[in-house]
């Protein structure tokens, strides 16, 4: 296997001291806790928000059961990846290069660049679409306004990473407490939503007419829950910490300190999804497929007293808005950071931060201006866009997830530290259903397009 020399991202890796010796677990639980609200992030942008809240508002709670499993399955994974990169100290791009070689390691960088694009596109739309709903700036201007957030990632890069850590934390906890707030005012019925974690067969079959089929939803909250650029970030940022890595202990310790905060922070993100399909179900389920399910419309809807009575009020319109940007602005440090880790693992090539930011953002309105420009500024077509991203997202997931089950899956390179057998089993199955639904997907859509 090659030996690669340059430790991931270079300017953090083992900045953050750990306690030394035995300490108590909740002072180590708090030096090593960071990584996973990174981390989390990317599974509550927009991209989560249109997916969720749609699947709300066309099956009720029927996709609640999706997002419990994908979840799961993200759960799963990143513990794989923490791991992967606390033994090996190589991040998922520079394993899976040293694995396959330059040629197909540049292959697979142009892959996940294109991931990273899609989940560009996401953040850009929900950013220009907060921005419409708080200042009534038109879309377009909206999209244009979003380049600029490259100064805030200037202005970011003058803190050291547990600053950044901590507040992207407290932006989680923001978006947290607003849906949570919002949802219990909207009194949803509980029992359905207990049974609605049971997978049922509905979500193979259901489809509403004027709307996408519970299936096409179903595969875009797996595709915005389960992220394939964040499987690369968390075996890289969880380096960050300082530990003697030539010592089983101290390795095995980090491997269960990452393991708990990441759990931890991804039970939010979950929580978080959840609410937003719930938040959709209570508001718009059983209306017409043309007006529901959009940020716009559920903007209106928390100020219309004929949907929501006596809770609507334009705060709550305002809240969610803010989340809204928030959540875009909070994807804007994890998207950056994850594109220079591929860039530097697969090809070996470094820009600084912000002109990487700069150079994706370019890229990834250029498919929106274009939306904007032949189909108007309409807030309807825009948010397709961003679900087309998610379904996308979901289909390059294995391109991931099958270096990461391998490589943390040999005895060879993870030594002591190899995936248990329940691990290998529930990984490889959850990739192999992932690609038997994405070729039946991608069936469906050339039937839809050439049938």
């Amino acid at each position: 296997m090659e030996i690669v020399r340059k430790n991931s991202l270079e300017e953090i890796n083992g900045t953050i001291p750990v306690p030394a010796g035995k300490g108590g677990f909740f002072r180590k639980l708090f030096a090593f806790s960071g990584p996973g609200a990174l981390v989390a992030v990317g599974y509550m942008d927009p991209g989560n928000w249109i997916t969720s809240i749609q699947g709300g508002a066309l099956y009720s709670y029927l996709l609640l059961s999706v997002i419990l499993i994908s979840s799961l399955i993200a759960m799963l994974l990143q513990v794989m990846c923490a791991k992967l990169g606390i033994v090996t100290g190589m991040d998922l791009a520079q394993a899976t290069k040293a694995l396959v070689g330059k040629r197909t390691a540049a292959a697979l960088w142009v892959t996940t660049e294109l991931a990273i694009i899609a989940t560009e596109i996401a953040e850009v739309i929900g950013s220009a679409i907060a921005l419409n709903l708080l200042f009534k700036i038109p879309l377009l201007l909206g999209v244009m306004i979003t380049v600029l957030d490259v100064f805030l990632l200037l202005a970011l890069m003058k803190f050291d990473i547990r600053k950044i850590e901590a507040l992207v934390f407290t932006l989680i906890a923001t978006i947290f407490i607003i849906f949570a707030y919002e949802v219990a005012l909207a009194n949803p019925d509980l029992a359905q939503i207990a049974h609605a974690f049971i997978p049922q067969r509905e979500i193979l079959t259901a489809h509403v007419a004027g709307g996408d089929s519970a299936f096409f939803i179903a595969l875009g909250i797996v595709g915005a829950t389960v992220m394939p650029h964040n499987l690369y970030l968390h075996s890289s940022i969880v380096q960050s910490r300082q530990y003697d890595r030539s010592d089983e202990r101290a390795v095995k310790e980090a491997i269960r300190y990452a393991t708990i905060d990441s759990n931890v922070q991804l039970g939010f993100s979950f929580i978080i999804n959840c609410l937003l399909l719930i938040l959709g179900a209570a508001l718009f389920f059983g209306k017409n497929p043309d007006d529901i399910g959009r940020f716009a419309q559920l903007y209106d809807a928390l100020q219309d007293h004929s949907m929501v009575g006596a809770i609507a009020s334009a705060t709550l319109a305002t809240l969610f808005a803010v989340a809204l940007l928030a959540s875009g602005q909070n994807a804007t440090i994890t998207g950056t950071l994850t594109g220079q880790i591929v860039m530097e693992g697969f090809i070996n090539f470094r820009l600084p931060l912000w002109q990487r930011r700069l150079i994706t953002r370019l890229i990834a309105i250029l498919p929106v201006v274009a939306c904007i420009y032949l189909w108007g500024d309409k807030g309807d077509v825009v948010e397709k866009l961003l679900v087309y991203t998610q379904v996308f997202l979901s289909i390059a997931l294995p391109i991931s997830m099958i270096p990461l089950l391998y490589l943390t899956s040999s005895r060879k390179r993870m030594g002591k530290f190899v995936n248990c057998k329940p691990f290998m089993v529930l990984g490889w199955l959850a990739t192999a259903v992932l690609v038997v639904l994405n070729l039946q997907l991608i069936i469906e859509t050339v039937r839809m397009l050439f049938g």
